[in-house]
């Protein structure tokens, strides 16, 4: 035999191995899926003409979804297919359900104009969801680049709620109502993709210790919700989305610069752009 030629590995040595599969979060995975049913119970709620059950269902995938990140945090249990689910339930509890759920209960007595307020309003979230996962990496942590996703959320089924506990059911057949919720839906989906810096509430350390006086303040305001959630929760939202705007103001008055893109990886001939 030739020198050397029983020293050449087998076939099967040299097939390639395979990859090893990678596991999927349980935790994280399952308050994301909890949030994700939210939006579509939502939806089968509207569809069957239940919206303040269907207001509920969004204000409850908010509170699932903002959930599920700190619980994979906590565990250590964060991946990347844990991302982009969250960031796929997001697009439907807080774009497809609240634009469907606006649409039915107000906006189909608009004809065309109707439906492409609620159409505005979800591409507008799916421009900021996608906006906010490729610029995780240079805004400021401390703000949102627009109104959040679930903010906007809140904001156009707190009003269907309200609406509908003061007794309003044929929204179509109302006028004003339906105006009213159109320049809702228009607010919250163009705010959306505004660069208006909201607070992110993400510096708050629920690690560390605070005055007494402050968990008394919390518990006030859980009573306080309690005496009328849908008026208390929509006006929380409303002063949300209007805060973002005075803070752009008051940042223009002061001379500070507005954007909350720290480092900017954009194009060259993109410079500029996000001031």
């Amino acid at each position: 035999m030739p020198p050397g030629e029983d020293d050449r590995p087998d076939e099967a040595d040299e097939a390639p191995r395979r990859p090893r599969r990678k596991g999927i979060y349980i935790l994280p995975n399952l308050f994301t899926l909890a949030a994700l049913f939210g939006g579509f119970y939502a939806i089968v709620m509207a569809m069957n003409d239940r919206f303040e059950q269907a207001a509920i269902g969004v204000f409850c995938a908010m509170v699932l979804d903002s959930l599920d990140g700190r619980v994979a945090r906590m565990t250590n249990t964060q991946s990347a297919f844990g991302e982009q689910m969250d960031s796929l339930s997001d697009m439907v509890s807080f774009g497809a359900a609240p634009a469907l759920i606006i649409y039915e209960w107000a906006l189909r007595g608009l004809g065309k104009l109707g439906w492409i307020a609620a159409f505005v309003y979800c591409s507008a979230a799916a421009l900021r969801l996608a906006r906010f996962n490729t610029n995780i990496g240079v805004v400021d942590k401390r703000f949102f680049q627009g109104l959040p996703s679930p903010a906007a959320a809140a904001l156009v089924v707190g009003f269907i709620w309200l609406m509908d506990d003061a007794g309003f059911r044929d929204v179509n057949g109302i006028a004003w109502l339906a105006w009213t919720a159109f320049a809702v839906t228009l607010f919250a989906g163009l705010t959306m993709v505004t660069n208006v810096p909201f607070y992110s509430f993400k510096d708050v350390s629920l690690k560390r210790s605070v005055p007494f006086v402050v968990v008394v303040a919390i518990s006030l305001l859980i009573a306080v919700i309690n005496l009328h959630p849908p008026l208390l929760m929509f006006g929380l939202f409303v002063g949300y989305a209007v805060s973002g705007y005075l803070t752009y103001l008051w940042r223009r008055y002061k001379g500070r610069p507005v954007s909350v893109i720290a480092i900017s990886t954009d194009e060259p001939d993109e410079e500029g752009l996000h001031r």
